[in-house]
């Protein structure tokens, strides 16, 4: 099964459960504003990571989401981090959606930064969505 990785991160939260999960797959996550982030390849399970900028997702989020060929990805799998609520979620599903990307219902969210225990449910979650 092909997995891919990506995410925005500006404090660099996201960034590091983007990471676990990514390692844990074996794979690279990559930021959505890096030319690498296009999936030239179709990925079986996409794992997508943004938090909540302005009660809003960032602009390169928001860009790479609207972008994303739906034939690329089998199905979408949403984390994020925040300080303030996991409306981001909601967000990147509703992008994932208005595309026709299907979605898992289930979820992976950190408030505030991670610290070793939610690094590693990150990597159990990621390795479980691909069961």
């Amino acid at each position: 099964m092909q997995a891919a990785v990506r995410y925005y991160s500006r404090s660099g939260n996201t960034k590091l459960v983007a990471e676990a999960i990514a390692k844990a797959l074996a794979v690279s996550a990559v930021s959505v504003d890096s030319p690498e982030a296009a999936l030239t390849e179709k990925a079986d399970v996409l794992f997508v990571g943004g938090a909540l900028y302005a009660y809003g997702l960032d602009k390169h989020l928001r860009e790479y989401l609207s972008a994303l060929d739906r034939e690329k990805v089998g199905k979408a799998v949403i984390f994020s981090t925040s300080w303030i609520s996991r409306h981001s979620i909601d967000l990147i599903r509703k992008a994932l959606e208005e595309k026709g990307v299907p979605v898992a219902e289930e979820t992976f969210y950190v408030k505030n930064r991670p610290n070793t225990e939610q690094l590693q449910e990150a990597a159990d979650f990621a390795r479980k969505m691909l069961d």
